[in-house]
């Protein structure tokens, strides 16, 4: 592996300081926020303002912006992405770590499809597949997602007399009762199902965004009971959001902190 070169390292950590703030910066607050001399920061300044990856304020003399040229390259970067694809990197990266089926979804309609699944290792297991379809509201990735619809999107899909099939003797079957869940996933930001599409299965789930911040698909952890605790779940739960937010960071999510 070759040495980084400092001169292309200093470009990058000039670009990254326009993620912060209002986005414009002047050439003394790059120096200050850097610590790099003065002479150094105005040739790097101006390499880049020639490159158009950034550009003066408008009616702000010595203030910068970025400009069309890093946007260029976020537009092609999220053309070539494929989020079943970077799903299921990130799905074998989660599940090597906790040794549980590890799933991502998206919602389609009241159901949610399978689009990346990892297998555990573990005798027993869930059994599933890419390309399942099941109803959202059975499911933990179902629910996250539902969760994240706008009010009037969730009842347009499930309205008040919708009549919810139950896959298990847990699985929820009313509409208020799905209402009153998703408001306390709403404000926790993970799902939890318990047996609610497989007798024998728990599952935790964490939403997974794009660029724009929306949600669009959701990350998930399958248990046996045999392995599921209170202890384990909550382990889960941290292991799901950690994946779901490097699979969001792969579809060009900035998390705000």
């Amino acid at each position: 592996m070759g040495r980084l070169v400092p001169a292309v390292t200093r470009a990058l950590d000039i670009l990254e300081l326009f993620l912060d703030g209002d986005g414009t910066l002047s050439a003394p607050d790059i120096v200050r926020r850097l610590q790099l001399p003065r002479t150094t920061v105005h040739e790097l300044v101006t390499t880049l303002s020639a490159r158009s990856y950034i550009v003066p304020v408008p009616g702000q003399p010595g203030r910068y912006r970025l400009g069309v040229r890093p946007y260029q390259l976020g537009s092609r970067y999220a053309e070539q992405l494929d989020l079943a694809a970077e799903g299921q990197q990130v799905a074998r990266s989660v599940a090597e770590t906790c040794d549980e089926t590890v799933h991502v979804a998206i919602l389609e309609g009241t159901d949610v499809i399978y689009i990346a699944k990892v297998d555990s290792t573990h005798a027993v297991r869930m059994v599933s597949a890419a390309g399942r379809r099941l109803p959202a509201h059975c499911t933990s990735v179902g629910k996250m997602l539902l969760a994240s619809l706008p009010e009037h999107e969730l009842t347009a899909r499930i309205p008040d007399d919708a009549d919810l099939v139950a896959m298990t003797p847990n699985s929820i079957t009313g509409p208020d009762a799905l209402r009153e869940a998703l408001v306390e996933i709403r404000a926790r930001g993970i799902a939890v199902e318990s047996r609610e599409s497989n007798p024998d299965v728990s599952c935790v789930a964490a939403p997974v965004r794009d660029r724009t911040g929306q949600v669009v698909a959701a990350l998930s952890i399958s248990v046996p009971m045999i392995r599921w605790s209170e202890e384990r779940q909550g382990e889960l739960e941290q292991l799901a959001a950690k994946g779901a937010a490097e699979l969001s960071e792969r579809l060009g999510h900035r998390s705000v902190a």
